[in-house]
């Protein structure tokens, strides 16, 4: 997440300079500058995520490590839609006072972004690499315990959007990159569970794959979209 225009922010770095400490993230005129200044952080959280299925696949000696992926893909995955729903909440309340369209944006934009990310995108980088994939959203066969992590998330966003102390934390860095590391793992787990239990033996094209697949969507889906659709370029004061 990145704090707003006022900061008069450069392509040259991705820090507020006038709180270079803070280690709070700032907004960019682009989507280029965007996804640049996010880059570092997705490519940390990837590989740490990569660390921890690592470590799940090695000390597995059931045999099982498909099924207790399938159902840690489930707990990040709905985890990733309350960090989404915040963030687009958020960011959209910073620029614009409309109720209505703050709900409609809330609730379909993580459900768009994070489809995308934790489902589609896993689905066809494992398609890419020759395996056989089977294509699962939750949406349609776990919808009763997606909702309340959606609905949950939007209250968050509202209600960190009146408290500046808070909006400061989920603009750190800290914050967005706990944002991305759980949407990097229901990635790879979808891929996992979903047909592609044998990662490892193409480690630097999933690694690749998994970088693009969570960087994209949570660029868009927290800061570029809803501001988008907000009429205000500037943050408004509260």
């Amino acid at each position: 997440m990145c704090c707003g225009p006022e900061n008069n922010c450069t392509s040259n770095h991705c820090h507020d300079e006038k709180h270079n400490n803070s280690g709070i993230l700032e907004k960019h005129s682009t989507i280029k500058e965007e996804i640049i200044c996010h880059l570092p952080i997705a490519i940390f959280a990837v590989a740490m995520s990569m660390v921890v299925l690592s470590f799940l696949t090695y000390f597995d000696t059931t045999g099982a490590n498909t099924v207790g992926a399938h159902r840690l893909f489930h707990n990040f995955h709905f985890l990733h839609l309350l960090f989404a729903a915040t963030g687009t909440v958020l960011t959209f309340k910073r620029y614009s006072v409309s109720k209505v369209k703050a709900i409609f944006l809330g609730f379909f934009i993580p459900v768009v972004f994070c489809t995308l990310s934790d489902a589609v995108l896993p689905y066809f980088a494992g398609t890419l690499l020759g395996v056989d994939m089977h294509f699962h959203w939750c949406f349609i066969t776990n919808l009763s315990r997606v909702l309340p992590f959606v609905f949950a998330g939007m209250i968050n966003g509202w209600l960190m959007s009146n408290h500046d102390s808070n909006k400061k934390l989920f603009y750190s860095q800290g914050f967005h990159f706990l944002h991305i590391f759980v949407s990097a793992m229901a990635s790879i787990l979808y891929m996992v569970s979903f047909g592609f239990a044998k990662w490892y033996s193409q480690m630097g094209l999933v690694f690749i794959l998994m970088i693009l697949a969570v960087l994209i969507p949570c660029t868009l889906s927290d800061i570029v979209v809803p501001m988008m659709f907000a009429k205000n370029k500037k943050p408004i004061n509260k």
